[in-house]
């Protein structure tokens, strides 16, 4: 891929289909909110898993890309499930979409909008999280954001001391039997990538280099 070369997210695309592990899942508080369980979707094949914390509010009057609270599928927003796709589909590579936390988590006191989830709630959705894992067996996580990072070293029995020093910096996680890459969540990438030392087009090929050395 050139360095130079734009990521056309208007090209990203989302597999018709959602591998459901446990259906109406109601383990915790967040099935009272959800509109549908976000589930994983993309090849059980892949060597590659990306992880995202939970699936926002999403817009159902969307054509397309409509979001895992309405699409049922993880990664199928309009601006980060797009954006994380087009950049995968653009390195050539083929990847499972999952989310650490199933279910869209509603702040109260707005509920059109999302909130962190709960370590109880994280804790209560890794079982997920890891069927998914034994179910693929991945070489590579790509932990997008803070949040997803912490759940997958959570499930390796270890903690997050902190996330911007763990950027592109690949973490062995030997309980889970594999490598978890931390990237910038999609939808804050461009508040950090410059404080970082980054222009949009040296980060993705910093992407494309770790996942290459740890892939191949």
């Amino acid at each position: 891929m050139s360095q130079d070369a734009p990521i056309d997210v208007t090209t990203a695309t989302f597999p018709d289909t959602r591998h459901v592990l446990e259906a109406g899942c109601d383990r915790c508080a967040l099935a009272a909110d959800r509109e549908c369980l976000s589930w994983g979707t993309g090849s059980l094949e892949a060597d590659l898993v990306v992880v995202g914390e939970a699936p926002a509010s999403g817009n159902p009057d969307a054509t397309r890309w409509r979001g895992g609270n309405w699409t049922g599928m993880a990664y199928t927003s309009r601006h980060a499930g797009r954006r994380i796709r087009a950049m995968i589909e653009s390195l050539g590579r083929e990847a499972y979409y999952t989310n650490a936390i199933k279910c869209f988590p509603a702040d109260p006191d707005d509920p059109s909008t999302n909130r962190e989830p709960t370590d109880g709630e994280r804790r209560t959705c890794r079982a997920h999280l890891l069927a998914e894992r034994e179910a693929i067996r991945p070489t590579v996580v790509l932990a997008t954001g803070k949040h997803a990072t912490t759940s997958v070293l959570a499930a390796d029995g270890r903690s997050l001391e902190g996330f911007l020093e763990t950027v592109l910096e690949p973490i062995r996680c030997e309980g889970l039997g594999l490598w978890l890459l931390p990237v910038l969540h999609p939808s804050y990438q461009d508040v950090w990538l410059r404080r970082l030392g980054y222009d949009p087009a040296s980060y993705v090929a910093a992407i494309d280099d770790r996942l290459s050395t740890l892939l191949e």
